[in-house]
């Protein structure tokens, strides 16, 4: 379980960064980062990927209430212009931009870190090993599934209440069948053959 080992080497306040929708061939890349409360941490608080859709929501509300959080999201259309890579530093950027707080310290899940001010720690795993870091990938994560539920009304072709714009197989097929929708990131393989003509 993620412990606050490495938050209580940095100066605070403490900021953990994670992203969330480097891989999936639909919907912008998100990413978040958390400031933990002194007090009244809830407990539970896990990389997202080992927690269930239920037990991320129920998270994601109790942090809302309790931590400090920025959100930063980049749509496809900055994905492909960027490219993945730097759409997701600028995510993390903007993510904590919106927090209004100035970080001590902030500590980043992987190997590498945006270009800014900051001083910084990328933590490969960190969301399995930092509670700030795993806070982050909660709300990040819960973030991108909402905006990915929410727009599989308006595609329901692609079942995105599902695969959340991952390249499943059903996805997969839609794409093919109906071609890209501006969700889509055109910069990625899949989509890319899927507007080649026949």
């Amino acid at each position: 379980m993620p412990g606050l080992k490495h938050e209580k080497l940095c100066l605070a306040p403490v900021v953990g960064v994670d992203e969330a929708g480097r891989g999936p061939l639909a919907g912008p890349v998100v990413a978040a980062a958390v400031i933990l409360p002194t007090k009244g941490i809830p407990r539970g608080i896990d990389d997202s990927k080992k927690l269930s859709a239920k037990e991320r929501d129920r998270l994601a509300l109790r942090l809302r209430d309790c931590a400090t959080f920025g959100i930063g999201i980049v749509e496809p259309a900055e994905i492909d212009t960027l490219n993945i890579y730097w759409a997701t530093m600028k995510a993390m950027t903007l993510a904590v931009e919106a927090l209004g707080v100035a970080p001590g310290h902030v500590l980043v899940d992987g190997n590498r870190s945006p270009r800014w001010g900051y001083a910084c720690t990328p933590i490969v795993g960190g969301d399995a090993i930092s509670l700030s870091i795993a806070a982050a990938s909660i709300l990040a994560k819960t973030t991108r599934d909402a905006i990915m539920i929410a727009a599989a009304d308006t595609y329901p072709a692609y079942n995105w209440h599902s695969n959340k714009g991952y390249g499943c197989a059903r996805h997969l097929a839609a794409l093919r069948e109906h071609g890209p929708t501006p969700l889509h990131r055109r910069s990625f393989a899949p989509v890319a053959q899927a507007e080649l003509p026949l």
